[in-house]
């Protein structure tokens, strides 16, 4: 069978600088009838482990370590034995979370993730937080953004290890340069596509934001 992509929504809180609010996270599962890997643990690990069925979960990756992204991640890691990684520059934000429990392996730019043979290579996107990332697969023509990129535009730069000058130039030199027809998967809320998003985009751009 080819591979596939599951969609699931969680439901529960972020927190940061003293504040939280109420979310709801998209959770990505991407394989075929056999394997699959998970992109962002949210919220509720027996709703993930359930969706992954009887599949063997080869990895859950992070696209970054807002706690609302990684909350459930090691409750399914423990259940499931699939390591957790994350990239290094989130380690400050993911032990907020999680002091006792380290991710088990580092992400990289340019490194690739493989399930069901199909690859997935990791953009290194700063801005929303440090260590932000996608994940793009040429294979489904389609790019998890984690909050990098929504349908309207880019994630939330207000908050502690944020900054927007960062995430615009992420988008510019990682997102922008894909196909207009990819499919971007974000980390709350609608999909969109790369193209859709472009117009508005390259007007920050250009205006030097």
């Amino acid at each position: 069978m080819a591979a596939r992509v599951d969609h699931l929504v969680t439901s529960g809180t972020f927190s940061l600088d003293g504040q939280t609010w109420d979310v709801d996270n998209n959770v990505w599962i991407i394989g075929d009838a056999s394997e699959a890997i998970v992109i962002d643990a949210a919220h509720d690990a027996d709703a993930i482990a359930d969706a992954v069925g009887d599949r063997t979960l080869r990895a859950i990756v992070c696209t970054h370590a807002h706690n609302d992204h990684v909350d459930a991640a090691p409750a399914l890691a423990e259940r499931t034995g699939a390591p957790i990684l994350l990239h290094p520059d989130d380690l400050p934000l993911w032990k907020q979370t999680h002091p006792e429990h380290a991710p088990d392996a580092e992400l990289a730019d340019g490194q690739v993730v493989s399930v069901a043979g199909v690859e997935l290579t990791v953009l290194h996107t700063p801005g929303h937080a440090p260590g932000a990332v996608c994940l793009y697969a040429p294979a489904l023509s389609t790019v998890f953004t984690g909050d990098t990129l929504f349908a309207g535009g880019p994630g939330a730069t207000g908050r502690s290890f944020s900054h927007f000058p960062t995430i615009i130039d992420s988008i510019r030199t990682k997102l922008l340069t894909l196909p207009a027809d990819t499919m971007v998967r974000t980390g709350h809320g609608d999909s969109t596509t790369i193209g859709a998003e472009a117009p508005q985009l390259q007007e920050w751009i250009d205006r030097g934001h």
